[in-house]
């Protein structure tokens, strides 16, 4: 079919189309008008997805995410921020509703979730494509109760967020004060030991205390070195007699040695002038032999008394032996307590530092608990719509026009299909399948049909005159 064709098919039929159009078109006017007015009230929601946590100061990557502001779709959508809003416009009181709800589900199934899938049914929730901004609209046929539902259903999402913000810090909470109690009797139990040991081993400060016994050892150390050389000393004197150098330098031992001397030498002149048998002579050996016998006891008593120092220090040098040997048992012992006291410690310390981590998470899971800011604030508060927003009478009217003119179009074709005319040379030409030689126009035709007729024939004759 060309488009000479199909134009004089409409021009055959145009009041089966026009009728088809006046009267979808009148149709949909009373549609538009029976159909019942319906209100939109819009409440706008912002989500702030870079402000920090309150607490933490932290962003939380999950909220810059693509899928977040879906997620608080689905969550503005879901029963629970339904339920929410059937407690706060107190539907749930209402014995009207409850009696309907009887009535309709003979008192089955849960009567908050059929308030809340009833009232669901009219929410409708847009995230804006450039932005963090959730518009909340909500359409019914009263305005008031359009805008108190959807003001209502922006503050259930605001709460239901911080609710679903709050509830795992509160089961944190609640674990973390288990965990702490747990964690402070292990504390206790661990200084306890520690206490308990250092009663039992009688060291407070073991630093102090094995600093102490090593000092005490040094010094004993040190002692039993000066005794070993001085008995060393001793012993290389025993047996020297009178060459030690004690003696040699013992004023005494020297003076009577002097007085020997001049008491020989008196003696040798004593003997030469009045002999061996004289009083005086006899009186000198006397006196000599008498410091000759000073001489032997002083240096007997100075040789006595270095084997006495000899012995002493030997006695001496077995205490400090034996003292140092206790004294190093002493500083091992202490260093045996002194590592079972560290590791006390340790495990002091260990439990201190679990206990005060603990302690500290558990009290910032229990400020995050009752913590009652939120990421989310109302931008707008719904008011009561002035003009409807069902049905839209102009939209209607068009579609009305649109439908009527396509619908008007086709019951045209299909009857001039199941009724077929001959509109122009072409249909001759079609049906006969002869090519047209001329054509004469009726003396009814326009001029323009006439044009229109002759144009459509010329190609038909020049292919006649070709053959």
């Amino acid at each position: 079919m060309t488009i000479q064709q199909f134009l004089l098919i409409l021009r055959a039929r145009y009041k089966v189309a026009l009728l088809a159009l006046l009267i979808t078109v009148a149709v949909a006017a009373v549609l538009t008008a029976l159909m019942p007015r319906r209100y939109t009230a819009t409440a706008a929601v912002l989500v702030d997805v870079k402000s920090p946590d309150s607490l933490t100061g932290v962003v939380l990557p999950g909220m810059v995410a693509p899928g977040y502001m879906a997620t608080q779709v689905d969550v503005i959508t879901s029963d629970r921020v339904a339920q929410r809003v059937v407690t706060l416009l107190g539907m749930d009181k209402d014995p009207t509703i409850r009696s309907q709800w009887v009535e309709e589900t003979g008192g089955k199934g849960s009567f908050i979730n059929y308030l809340a899938d009833s009232i669901g049914r009219n929410l409708d929730v847009r995230p804006a494509r450039e932005s963090n901004v959730i518009t909340i609209d909500y359409k019914t046929s009263d305005p008031e109760f359009a805008a108190v539902a959807a003001n209502a259903f922006a503050k259930a999402y605001v709460d239901i967020n911080l609710d679903l913000k709050v509830e795992p810090a509160r089961q944190y909470a609640e674990w973390f004060q288990g965990q702490t109690q747990v964690s402070r009797d292990k504390l206790n139990k661990a200084q306890r030991a520690l206490y308990e040991y250092q009663q039992k081993v009688g060291i407070v400060a073991t630093d102090e205390r094995l600093d102490f016994e090593t000092t005490k050892l040094n010094e004993s150390a040190s002692q039993l070195t000066a005794i070993q050389t001085m008995t060393t000393d001793a012993q290389s004197k025993r047996g020297a007699g009178d060459t030690v150098q004690e003696v040699m330098q013992s004023p005494l031992v020297n003076s009577l040695k002097t007085e020997i001397a001049r008491v020989q030498a008196k003696l040798q002149e004593s003997s030469g002038n009045l002999g061996a048998e004289h009083p005086q002579t006899k009186r000198t050996e006397a006196e000599l032999a008498s410091l000759k016998q000073q001489l032997n006891t002083e240096t007997a008593r100075i040789t006595a008394s270095i084997n006495t120092a000899y012995q002493v220090g030997k006695q001496r040098e077995r205490e400090l032996q034996a003292a140092i040997a206790a004294q190093k048992d002493r500083v091992l012992e202490i260093n045996n307590h002194r590592n079972e006291l560290n590791v006390l410690k340790g495990d002091v310390d260990a439990a201190q530092r679990e206990f005060e981590a603990i302690s500290q998470r558990a009290a910032q899971s229990r400020l995050e608990s009752l913590s009652n800011q939120t990421n989310l604030s109302v931008l707008t508060v719904a008011s009561p719509p002035l003009k409807p927003s069902s049905p839209r009478v102009l939209l209607n009217m068009l579609a009305s026009v649109f439908v009527g003119t396509l619908l008007g179009i086709c019951i045209a074709l299909f009857i001039e299909l199941t009724n077929r005319r001959v509109r122009s040379t072409d249909d001759l030409a079609d049906f006969l399948e002869l090519p047209v030689l001329a054509s004469i126009a009726s003396s009814s035709m326009s001029r323009a049909q006439r044009k229109l007729s002759n144009k459509s024939s010329m190609p038909a004759l020049g292919h006649r005159s070709a053959a």
